[in-house]
Parts: C-alpha cells; structure tokens; sequence
C-alpha cells in the first residue's frame, strides 16, 4: 500500500538532536524515540524532548504492531532510576515523560522502578512534571497503586486498539482490563489526569473507534491521542488503510464534544507527541 503524501516526518538531524543522542548514550538510556522507531524523533529531539523506556528494551509480549524487541528481559536495573533522573535535569525538561516495556516476569510488573523514578525527578527537578505510559501490571490493582501513590501528573496507559482487533492486534492484553486500569486510576486518584491513546489502521471500523473513545471516556480519560498505525517491517500486522487528515479532525472533534479535555488527533500522533502542552 503506497504512503500518502501527509505521512512525512523531519529527518533528525541539528545540535540539540546531536546533544539527546550523546546523552542518552552515554547514561546508558533507552527511549521509546529509538526502539519503537518513532517517526518524530527528528521533531521531538531538535526541541530537546525525550520519552524515556526504562526496564530494559526487551518485552515479554509480543505484539504485532510494535517494533520493540521480545523475549526474555536482563534482571530490572535498580539503579535505572537515578540514571534517568540525572538525564531529566541536564536536559532541563519541564515535563518528562516514562514508559517501559512490559515486564509480565516481575512480581509487580516493575512498578516499583517507575514509583522511584518519579519521586526522584519530583525530588531533584522541583519544577518538572511528570507523565507515566505504563502497562497494564496484567490487572495488579496493587502495583498500580503504587505508581499512582507517587503522585505522577499524568497516567497514560494506551488501549492502542478497539476491542475487537485485540486477537489479532495485542493477543496477550485484555481490552476490558486496560479499560478498568484508567477507572481504577481516576478512582484511586482522581486529581490525576489520565490519558490513552488509539492507533487508526489496524483493521477497526469507523463505529468501532467512537465507541472505543466512549469506553475511555465513561472511566474517567481526560486526555486522547490517535495517531496513524505505520508497520514497522513487512512481518509486522499490515496497515489497513491510511486515514486522511480530515478524518483526524473529525475524530478531535468528536473526542472534544465528548468531554475530553485534550485530544491530540493526527497522522504522526504518538502517545507523546506534544506531551508538554497536555499538561496545562
């Protein structure tokens, strides 16, 4: 299927892009820019923003629309925390964004890593927010709590899909189970603002998306990303079909009517994508 002409992104390059790679380099980093081969990492980079992977960058599922590698993950690097804490504040970002790989071989799914994590950078960087991308911990409402007990600005946990392309999309994840998780969180915490996000392209029906966004409204989601599903190789689900940029304005704007509280709504959307300016 042929690329449509609005599926561009920039090509990285500039001194702040050079600046992000050295560090996360050297820190011995891994960002989700890099494993998930995100197409704005050229954008994102020149304006010295990041999104964080921590827990190792291999998962232990096995999702078929994801470039990051599966299998069986090295042991949780306790000292990860401190590591991107430091990144964070010689970046001198205002708002940092974490996810990881999901980690179904740890007790708590590694939710203790990404409590230390957040409550470092609160610690060393006063002014900094704080969002989290998490996995779904497979239902452990205690491990949830715990990230949720350090305060993070914002929880995201993406649904990716509509429930109906879960078998064939997220064979290991459960549709109702990411659904409960954003509930769980507004009810745990309700001054936290949580966020998902869909991906368009995967095999879903127009109708099929709404009501997706309804699911994640009624529990208690504030903030929405869709973006374009792009196969990261030709082993990988195949696309669909291309949404056009019309069809994304439409679904912001139903998001909106709905009750949203932002929707970040195009073809290059990723969960992070202007992640800065969702938290005003």
């Amino acid at each position: 299927m042929e690329r449509p002409d609005w599926i561009k992104a920039k090509a990285p390059q500039g001194d702040n892009y050079e600046d992000v790679k050295r560090l996360v380099e050297s820190a011995h980093l891994h960002t989700v820019c890099q494993s998930a081969n995100c197409p704005n990492i050229g954008e994102c980079w020149h304006a010295r923003t990041a999104t964080f992977m921590i827990l190792g960058n291999t998962c232990t599922r096995n999702c078929r629309f994801c470039a990051v590698n599966h299998g069986k993950p090295e042991p949780a690097d306790e000292d990860e925390p401190r590591r991107v804490a430091e990144a964070v504040k010689l970046l001198g970002l205002r708002h940092a964004v974490i996810t990881s790989v999901t980690r179904d071989d740890l007790a708590d799914g590694g939710a203790h890593i990404f409590a230390a994590l957040i409550n470092m950078i609160h610690e060393s960087v006063t002014d900094c927010s704080v969002e989290v991308l998490i996995p779904d911990f497979q239902g452990d409402e205690n491990a949830l709590k715990m990230v949720l007990d350090s305060r993070p600005e914002i929880l995201n946990h993406n649904v990716e899909t509509v429930e109906r392309c879960y078998a064939s999309v997220r064979p290991q994840a459960v549709y109702a189970r990411s659904i409960e998780l954003i509930r769980r969180a507004k009810q745990v915490a309700p001054m936290i603002r949580t966020k998902s996000g869909i991906m368009v392209g995967a095999g879903e029906q127009w109708d099929e998306i709404i009501q997706t966004m309804h699911d994640l409204r009624d529990a208690g989601c504030n903030i929405l990303t869709v973006g374009q599903y792009l196969a990261p190789s030709s082993n990988h689900l195949p696309i669909s079909r291309y949404y056009t940029p019309e069809e994304f304005s439409e679904i912001k704007r139903i998001g909106l009517d709905m009750g949203f509280g932002y929707v970040e709504s195009g073809p290059l959307v990723r969960s992070s994508y202007h992640a800065d300016q969702q938290i005003s």
